[in-house]
């Protein structure tokens, strides 16, 4: 774990649970993409650092997850250096607890606050900031999160944060968050369509090809989707359908798991919504969801 690994002529990512981009500009200087999860994961990146003699111009976040940010806080202590994030990535990286307050719908249960869903919070700057490093080219990649983006450093490599999720992973959890289902479903179009000498996604294996990974998570979006309108039937309240979701994919319930996998859920509700393909009713103060008869 926090291997270096060399994909590009200027570009590198660091092994780890969520993969750190290295884009190296000359050298010495270096920008990172994304710091990892926590202040260990900061700690490890300036040991490597200083043992390839690189010194951190900035942070470039993809998004403001806490496994991509949770290392900011300590390298910009140690290195002084900028964080750069888009939109509202920007503002949850300046103030974390609005992860798990989104998650919740609320001030969040204990339970929810901790490193894994609030980092510590860093300073940082948007991308349309004069000082970002103009030769990177910005990606959107919506749909994950709220404004999350990929990267394509000067080498033509493209980091691609949250977007896919590895073979492995949709065969364990079956669910993986996603924040906007349309958005979601966008990104992976375009995604598939993109040319680049190598992808290193933040949960996969770096390819030289993305689309069959892209196309193998387009079509589990809409294995769920065809399930949610399945288990929505008959009218049935969330967590009535949040348990028979849990149950369908052999998870276990936990805080985490409930507004994790319920968010995504929601948001999954949500886009069936758009469609016409479910509806709502209010019975007995209790609102129900029910597909749509054809």
């Amino acid at each position: 774990m926090f291997e270096l690994v060399k994909v590009g002529p200027q570009s590198y990512y660091i092994n780890s649970p969520a993969k750190i981009g290295v884009y190296q500009v000359n050298e010495s200087d270096i920008y990172l993409i994304d710091s990892g999860n926590d202040k260990d994961a900061g700690r490890k990146v300036r040991q490597l650092m200083e043992r390839n003699g690189w010194v951190l111009r900035g942070i470039l976040n993809t998004h403001s997850n806490a496994d991509h940010i949770g290392g900011n806080r300590y390298l910009q202590q140690q290195t002084g250096c900028k964080i750069f994030a888009p939109g509202i990535e920007a503002a949850f990286t300046r103030a974390p607890l609005l992860e798990p307050s989104f998650l919740y719908g609320g001030y969040p249960d204990k339970a929810l606050r901790h490193k894994f869903l609030m980092a510590e919070p860093s300073n940082a700057l948007d991308v349309t900031d004069p000082d970002f490093p103009q030769e990177v080219e910005i990606i959107p990649l919506p749909g994950h999160f709220f404004d999350m983006v990929g990267y394509r450093t000067p080498d033509g490599t493209v980091f691609l944060a949250d977007c896919l999720s590895a073979q492995q992973t949709l065969q364990k959890y079956g669910l993986t968050f996603i924040y906007d289902v349309a958005s979601y479903l966008a990104t992976l179009d375009t995604v598939a369509a993109m040319q680049a000498p190598k992808f290193v996604p933040a949960h996969a294996e770096a390819t030289d090809d993305i689309a069959p990974l892209a196309r193998l998570n387009r079509d589990k979006v809409q294995q769920i989707l065809q399930t949610l309108l399945e288990l929505c039937s008959q009218p049935v309240g969330f967590d009535d359908l949040l348990q028979q979701v849990f149950d369908r994919y052999g998870l276990t319930m936990s805080f985490e798991q409930y507004v994790l996998i319920g968010s995504t859920v929601r948001s999954y509700l949500s886009y069936l919504r758009e469609q016409d393909k479910l509806a709502v009713q209010f019975t007995g103060n209790r609102l129900c969801w029910q597909a749509v008869q054809s």
